[in-house]
């Protein structure tokens, strides 16, 4: 009557929304949690789900946790993408979910578009930088390389994103908008546009993903792509407690949840450049 549940960490509410419905739905169940926080770092990784393993846990929620986990005991990984034979992964339609950004900003006006990446480390962020590309090339929006950032590291704190955001309109401020890795990278973009003199979204409009609790109440509130953490942490919780209470039952390698567009504050129309009066 006990699970294993390995985690990145819990700094950020990504994974406070995630983890929220997961002990609901086990507390109701009448299960027990081991909770381990790997902080993504490999080693650590295969070292605390051996360790889970020598507890007898009946089963493994795994989050964002992009490591191969095999075990005989049933699996079920949340955007972790776990290619073991057996796991059920519970995963955002990100096609969908870079559409729908990228559709919002295009309809405001927005042409010239900046990208803030996440880093390779992170298990959706190659699958979400695909998403991007294949909208992108389906509405016909450039993506230029000098307005893409890949976020070399992530530690659940606006920081990386501020600096991203100020090296990138240190370079060039010819552009609109932004689509940013994550809410709270979003918000540290919005402190450094407004430390060097912009505004948001009447000179660049910013989008999020995620839609952290906080996301409804930032000033300005922050348009984004709210991925359903809490459906995504029940369905994952009622999913392994089925499999370990029915383990002979074939179970879909892949569920596929789907995101919606929170529309708010932080975006706007795109602005218009005036044209400069002819010299005389």
């Amino acid at each position: 009557m006990s699970i294993g549940v390995v985690v990145p960490d819990m700094s950020d509410g990504y994974f406070t929304l995630l983890m929220h419905s997961v002990e609901r739905y086990l507390i109701k169940a009448n299960y027990f949690y081991f909770m381990a926080s790997h902080f993504r770092n490999p080693e650590l990784t295969t070292e605390y789900v051996q360790m889970l393993l020598e507890r007898a846990v009946d089963g493994l929620l795994v989050l964002d946790t992009p490591a191969k986990i095999d075990a005989k005991v049933p699996i079920v990984a949340i955007s972790a993408h776990n290619p073991a034979e057996g796991a059920t992964n519970i995963v955002l339609d990100h096609d969908l979910a870079a559409m729908l950004a990228l559709k919002h900003l295009q309809e405001l006006g927005h042409k010239r578009i900046a990208f803030m990446r996440g880093p390779e480390i992170i298990s959706d962020a190659h699958y979400r930088w695909q998403g991007i590309t294949k909208a992108a090339d389906a509405l016909g929006i450039k993506i230029h390389p000098e307005l893409t950032i890949t976020l070399p590291e992530l530690d659940q704190t606006p920081v990386h994103g501020y600096k991203a955001m100020r090296k990138l309109l240190k370079a060039t401020r010819d552009f609109t908008g932004i689509f940013v890795f994550n809410d709270i990278c979003a918000f540290g973009a919005i402190r450094a546009i407004d430390d060097v003199g912009l505004r948001v979204p009447e000179d660049i409009s910013v989008v999020g993903f995620d839609d952290i609790s906080s996301a409804a109440y930032h000033q300005p509130s922050l348009t984004t792509v709210r991925q359903p953490l809490r459906e995504m942490g029940t369905r994952g919780a009622r999913i392994l407690l089925d499999r370990i209470n029915h383990p002979t039952r074939s179970y879909p390698s892949e569920v596929v949840m789907e995101p919606e567009l929170m529309v708010r504050e932080s975006t706007g129309p795109a602005p218009v450049t005036k044209a400069k009066p002819a010299r005389r």
